[in-house]
Formats: structure tokens, C-alpha cells, sequence
């Protein structure tokens, strides 16, 4: 990361890291396009009013002051004020009420952008970062097979990114009907409460959770452990999943003929397809976790994370899930789901524990020479003769002593170096050469066909160390 980056949470790449950064967005984007979605960009900022959808995390937007207003934030409320989007859901919902006249539905778009959060700074997270995301969003309904889809569809995104020394990514799934159901059905009726503390399960561990779940949620110690009960169960498939579900409910008590036990099957039976019907396709690339909770507040249905193999200090490194209520237009809802990658995230582990480097940091493949500045338009027309022929091209700066130029090519990475023709001590002209300077060769060349060898042609990322 370049030095002098000296604002904790707000990561500067360098320019071979940048490259790094660079690829993985281009894989992503090929993927997600590769299954007909469409990009789009949304604005960086959002009234607050949309920015507080998300509940919990409203203590983490970043609002907006102009200097001449400073003192008098106050005065305005903050439903009125903008701020920085912190995630690429909420915008996305305001951009389809907004456009829906003129989109086709359902809608599929990928987007891949920088998001901001006022969160503290750790391991694999930022204040300001970029996320990838994919979400489908449908007018009046939406068919829940998308709901395998979309967690597929990053799977593959993230198998591709393996190139780069990802190791191998699973998705957890769960089903917010299924939990709420359940939590009602013992008795508890701060759900969203219950949501956010059990979300916290990983981090904090069970015990804490179960405080929590007393103190802030009004749990007895019985129904926290039933909480903690069900977040504990796991199944290979929906019929086990089934049948684990209801030993538990039976265990509680839970009333199967009513509504929260309806409810719970609901969810039970949308979470039992998506795994059954993912491991059909792609085995072990989805699989049943009922501690997911995500703890946002417009999440309806199937929940998910997604976690690397053998990498538990980055946490999910992919999120998401089914909204049905989040974009509205009067009495008409757009349901969605969707997944986010936290882009920055994956590649400052790239970048670190997986050493992902470019093979060059300059995108040229050549540098010509400048034998001195009266003839500095040779330089330039041989290198718009390579680039005209798509061969990125770079001239030397300054007319320095030919092996002070290869260096200067050296340091950037670039591989060859174009030697233009001057005159003999018989005053005839030299042909014009190139030299790699990574193997030594030096040839005659032609700069109307001459063409550099594949594996130096273009910049790519290398693994240094793929553990």
C-alpha cells in the first residue's frame, strides 16, 4: 500500500497493486456480465431519510457538510441531509423506483463501486472501500429461483479469483422467515433485536449473545438458549434440515399449527430448495447455516455470507440476501435479492497473505529509445505506428544514454526496448531493433508488423505464494 497513507481506514494502492485491483474488477465484471447482468453507477450520495433504511448501521453514514454551513448541521434534519452511500443496495432501490418506467424487469444489474463506512478500521476492513454486487429486482413479484442464482453466480465469481490466490469460498445460507418464525414461536417478540445480537455469534461467541439476548432483548435464559439452539443446527440437505428443525421445535414447544410455526416452514422450505437445488449444480457451494443472521433491517427472506477456506480472521467476505419491501412506489414493491463482494477486502488479502503482484507496473510493452531531442519525432511516429496495431507504447522521457533508457524500462517492468535507426560513422542509416532486456534477445523489427511475444504482450497478475 503506498506510504503516506496515513488515514486509518482509507487505503491508497500503489500502481502494481492497483493492477492487482484492476483484474479482479474485470474478472468480476466478465462473470457477472457472462450471466446478462447490466452495470450501472449510481451516484456517491443519498438523502438520509433512504440512508436510514438500513437501521443499526445508520451510526456508521457519513453525512455531508458544505464549510459555510459548519455549526449548523443542527438546524437541518437529518432525514434532509446527504451522505455518503454505504452500501450498493439502498441506492440501487432508489434508482429503480426512480427509473422504472424505463427498465426491464426483472432487473439485473452488477455494479462496482466505492462505498464509505464510519466503522473502525481492522483486518479487511475500511472506511472507504469498493463493493462488487449483483442483484436481481422484480416488479410486483420475483421467482425464487433466483434466490439460487444469485449466491451461484458469486461462487463462480469467486472460483475465477482463485487464479489470484484466493482459496475456495462457501456460501452460508439461512432464511429470516425461518429464525423470525421460530423466535416468535417461543415467545420472543423483538426480532430485529434478536437478529442483530445473533448476528454477532462469530464474534463475540455464545455466551455474550445469550447476555445480550437477556439484557437488550428481553429473552428469558431459556429462550436465548433456544435461539442459540437453532443457530447451532446444520443439515447436508433439506430433508434433514427438515427433520432437525422440527425435533427443535418440538423440544420448545413451539405450536406446529400456528402462525410462527407456519411462518418458519415458509422459510424453512425456500432455505431446504436453495440448498438442495445448489448442490445439484455446484456440490458444497451453498450450504445451510442457521447462525446467519444478518442484522439489516430490510432483509425479508434467505440470508447469506460467504467465507474463504482456512481465512476466519477476514470474516464473510460476501453478504447479502432476499428484500422484498426495501423499494416501493405507493402500494407497488420491487422485491430483490442480491449479494455484494467486499471487493477491497479480497484484495488486501491478495495483495498480503497471498502475495498478488502484477508482472509489470507499467502497461506498455515497449519503450522507444530517444537517440537525442532533434530527433525525438522519430520516437513518437514509431510509437503511434506499434500503437495503431494495439501494442501499448511508451517513449523514453529524455534523451539520456541508451542504457539509462533500458533502466528506466527496467524499473517500470517494461520488456522491450525499441532501438530507432540513426546514422553509421559511414553515414548510412542502422536498421531499426528491439531488445528484450528480460532475455537479451535483440532483433531487426518493423514497427508495421512487428509483434511482442504473448507472454510479454500485456500485464497480468502473478501468485507468488498461494497458501
Amino acid at each position: 500500500m503506498a506510504k503516506g497513507a496515513s488515514l486509518s481506514g482509507f487505503p491508497e494502492w500503489l500502481p502494481q497493486e492497483r493492477v492487482v485491483e484492476q483484474q479482479v474488477m474485470d474478472t468480476l465484471r466478465s462473470i457477472f456480465e457472462l450471466h446478462g447482468f447490466l452495470g450501472i453507477e449510481t451516484r456517491a450520495v443519498e438523502k438520509g431519510s433512504s440512508l436510514l433504511k438500513k437501521g443499526e448501521t445508520s451510526k456508521e453514514i457519513y453525512l455531508l457538510s458544505r464549510l459555510q454551513d459548519l455549526g449548523n448541521e443542527n438546524d437541518e434534519p437529518v432525514e434532509e441531509r446527504l451522505g455518503l452511500h454505504f452500501d450498493l443496495t439502498v441506492p440501487l432501490s432508489r434508482y429503480v423506483v426512480e427509473n422504472s418506467g424505463a427498465i426491464a424487469f426483472p432487473f439485473k444489474r452488477w455494479q462496482i463501486q466505492k462505498v464509505w463506512r464510519g466503522e473502525r478500521p481492522q483486518e479487511g476492513r475500511f472506511r472507504e472501500f469498493v463493493q462488487a454486487d449483483i442483484d436481481v429486482v422484480g416488479n410486483g413479484d420475483l421467482p425464487s429461483h433466483y434466490e439460487v442464482d444469485v449466491p451461484l453466480i458469486m461462487v463462480e465469481a469467486l472460483e475465477q479469483l482463485r487464479a489470484y490466490g484466493l482459496p475456495k469460498a462457501t456460501v452460508h445460507a439461512n432464511n429470516r422467515k425461518l429464525s423470525e418464525g421460530f423466535y416468535r414461536g417461543v415467545g420472543l417478540t423483538d426480532i430485529e433485536g434478536v437478529l442483530r445480537e445473533i448476528d454477532k455469534l462469530d464474534k463475540i461467541g455464545a455466551d455474550e449473545v445469550s447476555r445480550l439476548l437477556q439484557e437488550e432483548c428481553g429473552a428469558s435464559a431459556d429462550q436465548a438458549s433456544a435461539c442459540l439452539q437453532l443457530a447451532e443446527l446444520s443439515a447436508a440437505n433439506g430433508s434433514e434440515l427438515r427433520e432437525k428443525f422440527d425435533a427443535l421445535c418440538e423440544a420448545q414447544g413451539v405450536d406446529k399449527d400456528g402462525e410462527a410455526y407456519a411462518l418458519a416452514l415458509d422459510g424453512l422450505n425456500t432455505l431446504g430448495m436453495i440448498v438442495d437445488e445448489a448442490a445439484a449444480i455446484r456440490p458444497g457451494a451453498v450450504i445451510a447455516d442457521l447462525k446467519i443472521a444478518r442484522g439489516l433491517d430490510y432483509y425479508t427472506g434467505s440470508v447469506y455470507e460467504t467465507f474463504l477456506e482456512g481465512v476466519s480472521s477476514l470474516g464473510s467476505v460476501c453478504s447479502g440476501g432476499r428484500y422484498d419491501n426495501l423499494a416501493t412506489q405507493g402500494k407497488k414493491t420491487y422485491p430483490g435479492v442480491g449479494l455484494s463482494i467486499g471487493l477491497s477486502r479480497l484484495v488486501s488479502h491478495m495483495l498480503g497473505s497471498a502475495q498478488a503482484s502484477a508482472s509489470r507496473i507499467s502497461p506498455a510493452a515497449v519503450l522507444v529509445a530517444v537517440w537525442d531531442e532533434e530527433h525525438r519525432a522519430q520516437s513518437n511516429a514509431i510509437a503511434r505506428a506499434l500503437r495503431s496495431r494495439g501494442i501499448a507504447t511508451d517513449v523514453a522521457p529524455i534523451a539520456a544514454k541508451l542504457g539509462k533508457q533500458i533502466k528506466y524500462a527496467d524499473k517500470l517492468g517494461i520488456p522491450y526496448v525499441w532501438i530507432p535507426s540513426t546514422l553509421d560513422d559511414n553515414g548510412e542509416n542502422t536498421a531499426e531493433e528491439v531488445k528484450n532486456i528480460i532475455t537479451g534477445e535483440q532483433i531487426p523489427a518493423d514497427a508495421s508488423v512487428w509483434a511482442p511475444q504473448e507472454e510479454f504482450a500485456k500485464r497480468h497478475v502473478e501468485v507468488k505464494n498461494a497458501d
